[in-house]
């Protein structure tokens, strides 16, 4: 079985690459699994001081697998499980004592947002669309847009892009440093490599107590109501029917 997530030392960067290229790396328990392993393994490498989040295949990484999504609303399940340990995925990392830059390409969308989000820095190669896009098949954020969204983008982008599921070109998220750089395909991992470094060097333990200070403590009780919200939502809509045709509407393109 091919490893759904892949580590690589490159000097003071671990890069860890998301490895499901043929499902855009939709997020699925397996993944977040590997993911959570790779992250704890960078964060306690004494001779890792950075790290960098990235995506195999054609993009980042397209959100949750809604296959997977689709099974447990035929069977009559929810994926509260499944989306509480995504969320407690991403709120370690963006807890975690080293920081940790985002290299997007072609589609960072709903749960591949929240990935970026959860993030201290995002470097976007030409081309990438950034979108939460949960409305547009009928669901609610469940891994911190609702929470982490305004913050990064501002709160007038941030309802824009969740109550219309639009995907925007990564350059538009230039003016609120939500993105810090845009490259083009051929200078993507050079410039991704220039922006983690800037953040190496750094005397130790201190990266891990300024994001301590950073961190708003009303996040964990955010994320916590959003997951309440997603199972309300899921409880009150036919999900089924609703991802059943977005896979139908897929199938005759």
């Amino acid at each position: 079985m091919t490893a759904a997530v892949l580590s690589e030392q490159a000097g003071p960067l671990r890069w860890i690459r998301l490895n499901r290229p043929g499902r855009r790396n939709a997020l699925d328990p397996q993944l977040i699994g590997a993911f959570d392993e790779a992250v704890a393994a960078a964060m306690s490498d004494p001779h890792t001081e950075a790290v960098v989040v990235a995506g195999n295949g054609p993009s980042f990484c397209a959100g949750a697998d809604l296959r997977h999504l689709l099974g447990l609303a035929r069977t009559g399940g929810d994926p509260l499980t499944f989306l509480g340990s995504v969320s407690r995925s991403f709120a370690r990392l963006e807890s975690a004592p080293k920081p940790v830059i985002a290299a997007v390409h072609g589609h960072a969308v709903a749960g591949g947002l929240e990935l970026a989000l959860a993030c201290d820095a995002v470097v976007a190669r030409t081309g990438t669309l950034i979108g939460d896009g949960h409305i547009r098949n009928a669901l609610l954020p469940g891994a911190g847009s609702s929470v982490r969204l305004a913050r990064k983008v501002g709160e007038p982008l941030a309802r824009r892009l969740m109550l219309t599921g639009e995907l925007l070109p990564a350059e538009q998220f230039l003016p609120s440093g939500f993105v810090q750089a845009i490259a083009a395909v051929g200078e993507f991992d050079a410039v991704v490599t220039a922006v983690a470094n800037s953040f190496t060097g750094m005397p130790a333990g201190c990266h891990g107590r300024l994001k301590q200070l950073l961190d708003d403590p009303d996040t964990p009780s955010a994320l916590l109501r959003e997951l309440d919200m997603f199972a309300e939502h899921w409880r009150e809509q036919d999900i089924a029917a609703q991802l059943t045709h977005f896979f139908d509407q897929r199938a005759m393109r």
